[in-house]
């Protein structure tokens, strides 16, 4: 019975013996290889994902305004409509000075629209414009653009650089609470004693007042970027 005991025992400490080396245990074995190959693949994807989110914190962000919206003056009371329609990017460095061969951070490009339905003379007029800057803070921006196209009836302006500011004040229900500003209408005037009339000023690059005026319906996308520096070829010698 000892002997019988013992030969059976014997038998199963050989056959665990034997399946401790894994490498001599077909189904350990196979169990090890798919595993080691799990977690090389789970290694892998953290590579990549790390890698990816590197390569996003190290590319460029450029600023934009995105979006149209009907918008009120609040000192104005009138039937008219009046509409703003923004597709502004930022290009930094790409619009070349004399005096600054580089070009500017602020440089951008992009349409602005503007139309204006006159309830008073039941007609709408409308100028397109191409963006020459763009400069954002969060939720804010100004912008401007030389008017290119003008609308039958519609005031002398091509040629004319015009501002923009804009607030994005982000999705709600019902209403926008995103606001606008321009250039003209009497927020950038020249008074001077003795005039018979006030002209505007010329507007300078990005130069636009704040965002005072309410808009009714649509809305506007701010998305903010901080202003680069130069490229690294026009960086000085050190």
């Amino acid at each position: 019975m000892e002997s019988s005991n013992g030969g059976a025992s014997g038998s199963r400490i050989d056959a665990f013996d034997v399946c401790l080396d894994l490498l001599e245990c077909p189904v350990t074995a196979t169990v090890l290889r798919i595993t080691a190959a799990l977690a090389t693949l789970a290694t892998a994807a953290a590579l990549t994902s790390v890698s990816a989110a590197s390569a996003r914190e190290d590319r460029p962000q450029y600023a934009s305004v995105t979006g149209s919206a009907r918008f009120t003056l609040p000192y104005v009371k009138d039937n008219d409509i009046r509409t703003f329609t923004f597709d502004a990017h930022a290009v930094p460095y790409s619009e070349p000075l004399p005096d600054v061969p580089t070009g500017l951070p602020t440089d951008a490009r992009g349409t602005v629209k503007v139309s204006h339905y006159s309830a008073e003379r039941d007609i709408t007029y409308t100028e397109e414009g191409k963006v020459d800057c763009l400069v954002t803070s969060p939720h804010t921006a100004t912008l401007t653009a030389v008017i290119t196209k003008v609308s039958p009836g519609g005031p002398p302006d091509v040629g004319k650089r015009i501002g923009f500011s804009v607030y994005d004040g982000g999705s709600d229900a019902g209403h926008s609470k995103d606001r606008v500003g321009f250039s003209w209408n009497g927020v950038n005037l020249l008074p001077g004693k003795g005039a018979k009339s006030t002209p505007e000023a010329e507007v300078g690059t990005c130069m636009a007042p704040a965002p005072y005026a309410p808009v009714a319906k649509g809305g506007y996308t701010v998305h903010h970027a901080d202003l680069l520096p130069p490229p690294a070829a026009a960086q000085p010698a050190r």
